[in-house]
């Protein structure tokens, strides 16, 4: 009888494995997406540690405007996608990410921007490694 212990993933594998579809995935856009992507990826850590996971998420959504196929959009995507899936949102029913940061306890809310820096660390690791660099601005 096969241990069911020995298939379980640590909480940086899962991290990881999501982290390079995601990255996966964005490599096969535009150059132009994969540049700015990359680029956004590598900033964002300080973002968060600097404004905070709301104002960083409301930056994103700024910048994206709703447009699907925006990186601003997509590394969003991204994030909300992996702290639905993280993290236990008590009494939350809200459709996006914003809105739960929003309306959660202060709790939840580091727990939020931990798990978020955690996942980041493998956005940018896989983002330095398969997409292109940033052109100078």
């Amino acid at each position: 009888m096969a241990s069911t212990a020995s298939f379980q993933q640590t909480k940086e594998q899962q991290r990881a494995k999501a982290a390079w579809a995601d990255v996966q995935a964005v490599d096969r856009k535009s150059a132009d997406v994969k540049r700015k992507y990359r680029g956004l990826v590598l900033k964002l850590p300080v973002m968060i540690l600097t404004n905070g996971l709301g104002q960083t998420l409301a930056f994103l959504k700024s910048k994206g405007k709703g447009d699907a196929n925006d990186p601003h959009e997509i590394v969003y995507a991204h994030l909300q996608n992996w702290l639905f899936r993280e993290i236990h949102w008590l009494g939350a029913n809200q459709p996006t990410l914003i809105e739960r940061i929003f309306n959660t306890t202060s709790e939840t809310y580091r727990q939020a921007t931990t798990e978020a820096l955690s996942y980041l660390h493998w956005l940018r690791r896989f983002a330095e490694a398969v997409l292109p660099e940033p052109e100078e601005e």
